[in-house]
């Protein structure tokens, strides 16, 4: 007679049931949303276009000049907003259930982390390579191949903290207020930490707080292949922002899979 212990174990899919199917599944649902194609590949670009008229663009910056300076900022930017809203996506993922249901299957939640941060450094990468080309297009940017490359590289795999920040808040925050609080967030960050602004111009007072937000480090650290200036506190408040953004994603998520 079978008995409860008869009943098999549920079988963990290999890598946790990550697989390109569930990566391209999830990629194609942010390209769907308008809001998403406006982040990423209008907003950055527009921006760099705003301001490409300024005096001083041609001034020396490192080993270019200022409008590559204002480039790298601006990439940086828009590909910390793109990925911090896909990752914000995990807000309306629990809204309508979707959540819940992933944690009915057989997918780890290590697996899920990596796949939002798979679909976060593409969507970086998209808003990345659109203000490239408007770079490009503008030719006003001026600054070696490799640095070129170096710091798109870079700004990059920056944007994974502001992915962590994304589902931190999306776990955090109902879904319709996820975006209404990232969105001005990061534009206030960028502000103080000096992507928008450079931070030498702030007063004194203002200039020690930037020191210590979120934005101030990753954008030393992407400008770092042009300027060939890295301060050690800015290497800390990157490394350290990124721990902190994981870790609160991770603790959220932990609370949010508990429930089931």
């Amino acid at each position: 007679m079978s008995t409860m212990t008869d009943v098999p174990a549920r079988r963990v899919p290999p890598l946790g049931g990550f697989n390109l199917t569930l990566l391209r599944i999830e990629l194609f649902r942010m390209l769907r949303n308008r809001r998403t194609i406006i982040f990423t590949l209008i907003l950055p670009a527009a921006l760099l276009l705003t301001v490409g008229n300024q005096k001083g663009w041609q001034d020396t910056a490192g080993s270019g000049n200022v409008a590559a300076y204002i480039l790298i900022s601006m990439a940086l930017y828009g590909a910390a907003l793109t990925a911090a809203a896909t990752g914000s996506m995990v807000a309306l993922e629990r809204a309508v259930g979707w959540s819940r249901q992933l944690r009915l299957t057989p997918l780890h939640p290590v697996a899920y982390i990596i796949v939002k941060a798979l679909v976060a450094l593409s969507m970086g990468a998209l808003a990345i390579l659109a203000v490239n080309v408007v770079g490009i297009l503008q030719g006003k940017a001026e600054m070696p191949l490799h640095v070129w490359i170096e710091a798109a590289v870079v700004t990059l795999f920056c944007t994974l903290t502001f992915a962590a920040l994304g589902v931190f808040v999306g776990y955090l925050v109902p879904s319709e207020n996820a975006m209404q609080i990232l969105g001005p967030g990061l534009a206030l960050l960028s502000f103080l930490g000096g992507v928008f602004i450079p931070i030498d111009t702030y007063a004194e007072v203002v200039r020690y707080v930037a020191y210590w937000t979120p934005m101030y480090g990753v954008a030393e650290v992407a400008r770092a292949p042009l300027t060939h200036d890295l301060p050690w506190f800015a290497i800390v408040n990157a490394v350290g922002w990124f721990a902190i953004f994981v870790a609160g994603a991770a603790w959220r998520m932990s609370k949010d899979t508990a429930r089931v």
